[in-house]
């Protein structure tokens, strides 16, 4: 798992309670464009906050394509509701890695949103 000061963070807000989206597991992936694949690079699980620091290094967020996936319907679940959505995939690409990336997600049963943050 990589070091604090990820320049790829995350963080979870469960809207209809409005409270942080704490104990979800987040997969994120970079796409292989010559296999046309998705390649597992970590998984995390949201802390007390809803955020999930240290994704990946400085070093292996190079240019490309990647995927942060949700796991909604296990998070739903452990607080004994059910969700619309069993998951929630965010792809986005990355032309310049020395920028700081924040995705926000925006979190009820029968929605979502995100965006980019700073």
């Amino acid at each position: 798992m990589a070091q604090p000061g990820s320049p790829l963070t995350t963080h979870v807000l469960n809207t209809a309670m409005g409270v942080p989206g704490s104990n979800m597991t987040i997969l994120l992936y970079k796409q292989d464009s010559s296999a046309a694949a998705w390649n597992l690079i970590t998984t995390g699980i949201t802390n007390s906050d809803g955020r999930c620091p240290g994704l990946i290094t400085r070093e292996l967020f190079t240019p490309g394509v990647y995927k942060l996936h949700f796991d909604t319907d296990r998070y739903w679940g452990c607080l004994g509701e059910e969700s619309f959505y069993p998951y929630v995939e965010i792809v986005f690409t990355i032309r310049n890695p020395v920028d700081k990336f924040h995705i926000p997600l925006l979190l009820s049963r029968f929605s979502y949103s995100t965006y980019r943050g700073s």
